[in-house]
């Protein structure tokens, strides 16, 4: 069916958020020039200018400002209505963009699609895969639905879905004394060479807060920001690393791994919603599904 609001408007909107008609591409995945000559025949059929153009970026004009609020709601209920009018018949109809840890992709990608071909055939899946970070970028800037988060701290107060919560382990060399048990004390990781993802990750910072209230002295000897990086330092002797478990493998015969005791250490998996993205049947039927098989499927994983 055809928009019932001019394309032309969520550009308008888009670039307003971002202030740059190169950010509103790239984040619409569409042509700059396209978005350049949408916001021209809108000021054209206006008869007024809706951005100052800046060295910068753009800027909303006065009247610019006084309108987004009213394209904005407009925008979400010709959303709505579509939405009703797609679904009527109670069929869950449309895209959906998902994010996923990439590790995460493998237990998660197959018996999702497989489930959606035979109970949802109307559902299209437009699937990414990246660093929690990265992906928590795009659902603040609403290109996907929603995505697979890592949390390290305590999620008891928020209002996100949690799937699974792995607990923290040290990864070393195999035959390596630091892991030669089942647990280490988190105080025997005093003085070892650690290979960290750089700041501001999560881990990073709560390893330092750690730090402080324990009195330990964590040695940061390499940075790397992925766990495949990570755990190929491990490999090479260049120290040890801190990970959940979860998602690498850790039957890799090169490795040997222990669970950080005293205190205990958990991560949260999380399954996140952006609030930038249309709320439709599809999305919430999808992010249904997820929130019921990715915990088992990733628990089969740990």
């Amino acid at each position: 069916m055809q928009p019932i609001l001019d394309p032309k408007w969520h550009h308008f909107i888009k670039v307003a958020k971002l202030g740059s008609l190169t950010h509103a591409a790239v984040a619409l995945d569409v042509p700059q020039s396209m978005i350049s000559r949408h916001i021209s025949q809108l000021e054209r059929d206006c008869g007024v200018r809706l951005f100052n153009r800046t060295g910068r970026g753009v800027t909303l004009t006065e009247f610019g400002r006084q309108i987004l609020p009213r394209i904005e709601a407009l925008a979400d209920s010709s959303e709505e209505i579509s939405d009703e009018i797609r679904t009527s018949g109670g069929v869950p109809i449309g895209e959906v963009r998902i994010g996923l840890l990439p590790s995460s992709v493998e237990p998660i990608v197959g018996p999702l699609f497989r489930v959606l071909r035979d109970r949802y055939p109307r559902i299209r899946l437009q699937i990414c895969d990246g660093s929690s970070a990265h992906l928590e970028e795009l659902i603040n800037e609403g290109r996907i639905d929603m995505a697979l988060l890592l949390r390290e701290a305590d999620m008891s107060n928020s209002d996100e879905t949690v799937l699974v919560q792995p607990k923290l382990m040290l990864v070393g060399r195999a035959g390596d004394p630091a892991v030669a048990h089942a647990t280490v004390e988190l105080s025997a990781l005093q003085g070892l060479p650690l290979v960290l993802p750089s700041r501001p990750h999560p881990l990073r910072m709560r390893l330092e807060k750690l730090s402080k209230s324990h009195g330990i002295n964590f040695d940061c000897a390499v940075e790397a920001d992925s766990i495949r990086l990570q755990w190929e330092i491990v490999a090479a002797g260049g120290g040890y690393a801190i990970t959940s478990g979860l998602f690498e493998h850790v039957n890799d015969p090169r490795f040997s791994v222990a669970r950080i005791v005293k205190p205990e250490l958990l991560r949260s998996v999380v399954l996140a919603s952006s609030l930038r993205r249309p709320n439709t049947l599809a999305t919430r039927t999808v992010q249904k599904l997820l929130a019921q098989e990715a915990p088992l499927l990733l628990k089969n994983r740990s």
